[in-house]
């Protein structure tokens, strides 16, 4: 094969580069999230009016209450129909108003160091497979070396092994050592019994064996007869955020409820042992991980959790015949079976992108921004101006960014169409570094690392945004309900914080 120069794409340039947002913006999901926002207006017109009913009250001396009451006592019928309105609009604000939803604590499993896997530990296990021709071991090579991967990833024993052993048996050997190496340190941060957990929602995309994983965790922790458990496949590395949203909406009418969510991808069953490259590329980014994340609606547990739920917003393209096929699990010509890769990934990833945040914003900018974001847009639509419309800054809506670590070419150019600076991508791009692309749960990695690094104040918004098959955009934001110290923390960054942020080159040759 003949040898491409060091910055020589291995992708067509439609599949390296994100639309530019400027270029154009949807008017419909700017009003979507306007919808959004007013779905509680109730609140909004409300507040002003008790303000104003509490700066009366407060200029009432004893001799006017004592003239009220005088005046009531001999009005029976007014009594009443003041009492009763009372009780009607308290039962109803109680009833309508939406449970806040805590994050008490999460994990990240961090897998033992015989799972460690260098780069060049990945080539000679490729090699020594005898799966993949010479010209496909050196695209695995350079893919590798532009990867963004560190030293340190891992990878389950069933494919390091040689030959390869992927089976059920070892899928469901990895399965187990992820969900319950981060559910056991889990209930070790939170002292939560098992029995306690009364929602069980468990996400990994490809692999789904019967009895179920959610099954799996509910055998393994005893967990109560009545628990509502849901096992979602399929969904792709957003599928955490889907978890997420699910487990907030089950909060809503679950009261005194405890939700576990364990996002988590498994690797043993989905190598791809083919010479397809558009399945190649998957080999070599996704690594072993998973997370486990407990919430609560209970409000004796706002002292002690860490974050609360202030949005979630999902966004699904798959109506779009590009969109849906655009990552896609399929057998190649020889009946091996891999995750196609197409080329227009990153075009679709953009316009998701694109619909999430212009959804999203209405309801995280400051008022400034959306008056600018407005401005331009109804000089742009109504008026015909040759403008680009504004691109609201996201830095001043949130303090903290964590992007799904897919890869490295996604978080470039999100870190340009954002204008977000270095710090802001370096949760991000370190545990792409460190752990690879975990899926689902890279999110919480990221966070782990912010957290390790002692970023996390009280008050502080973090947004969390993924991708996935399908094709999904999704997003949550949390805001800190305390200050994060690194001290007392136990995550799989602490031993080892101190050697990060560290430089990742452009090439890592192999």
């Amino acid at each position: 094969m003949t040898e491409s120069k060091p910055d020589t794409p291995l992708l067509p340039p439609s599949s390296q580069i994100l639309p530019d947002f400027k270029k154009s913006v949807k008017l419909k999901y700017v009003k979507l999230g306007y919808h959004y926002l007013i779905t509680h207006a109730m609140y909004l017109f409300l507040s002003p009016l008790v303000v104003l009913i509490a700066a009366q009250l407060s200029t009432f001396s004893l001799k006017d209450v004592y003239d009220i009451w005088e005046n009531l006592q001999y009005n029976l019928v007014s009594v009443i129909i003041c009492s009763t309105l009372l009780v009607f609009l308290s039962t109803l604000y109680f009833m309508t108003r939406p449970r806040p939803v805590y994050l008490v604590n999460f994990s990240c499993y961090k897998p033992e160091e015989s799972r460690k896997c260098t780069k060049r530990i990945f080539m000679n296990h490729s090699k020594a497979s005898g799966f993949f021709t010479e010209e496909n071991l050196e695209f695995q090579r350079k893919i590798l070396e532009r990867s963004g991967l560190g030293e340190n990833t891992y990878l389950p024993e069933a494919v390091l092994s040689i030959p390869p052993n992927p089976s059920m048996k070892e899928a469901r050997r990895e399965a187990e050592a992820v969900m319950f190496g981060a559910i056991d340190e889990l209930f070790s941060k939170t002292s939560v019994k098992p029995k306690d957990i009364g929602i069980l929602i468990v996400n990994c995309s490809l692999f789904c064996p019967t009895p179920s994983l959610s099954a799996m965790i509910i055998n393994h922790y005893k967990l109560r007869g009545n628990i509502k458990s849901y096992n979602l496949g399929g969904m792709g590395c957003s599928a955490g955020i889907i978890s997420i949203d699910l487990a907030k909406e089950l909060l809503q009418v679950h009261p005194n409820s405890y939700a576990l969510v364990v996002s988590m991808e498994n690797i043993t069953l989905n190598w791809y042992p083919g010479n397809d490259r558009s399945k190649l590329v998957s080999n070599c980014l996704f690594r072993m991980g998973g997370a486990a994340i407990l919430l609560s609606n209970k409000g004796s547990d706002r002292r002690r959790s860490k974050y609360q739920l202030v949005h979630t917003v999902r966004t699904n393209k798959g109506a779009d015949d590009k969109c849906f096929s655009c990552v896609t699990q399929e057998e190649d010509e020889n009946g091996k079976v891999g995750v196609t890769l197409s080329k227009d990934l990153m075009a679709v990833a953009g316009d998701a992108l694109k619909t999430n945040i212009t959804t999203l914003g209405p309801l995280v900018l400051p008022t400034s921004e959306q008056l600018l974001f407005f401005g331009t847009l109804v000089g742009k639509k109504l008026f015909k101006m040759k403008i680009k419309p504004y691109i609201p800054d996201f830095k001043l809506a949130f303090e903290h960014f964590c992007i799904h670590a897919g890869g490295r070419a996604v978080l470039d150019e999100l870190e340009k169409n954002l204008k977000l600076s270095p710090w802001h991508m370096e949760p991000s791009r370190m545990t792409l570094y460190r752990f690879g692309n975990t899926s689902s749960s890279s999110l919480w990695y990221e966070l782990a690392y912010t957290e390790a690094k002692g970023r996390i104040k009280k008050g502080d918004r973090t947004w969390q945004i993924a991708f996935g098959s399908g094709f999904k955009c999704n997003s949550a934001v949390w805001k800190a309900l305390r200050t994060i110290n690194p001290a007392k923390e136990k995550n799989p960054w602490i031993d080892e914080i101190h050697h990060f942020p560290v430089d990742v080159p452009r090439i890592s040759a192999i």
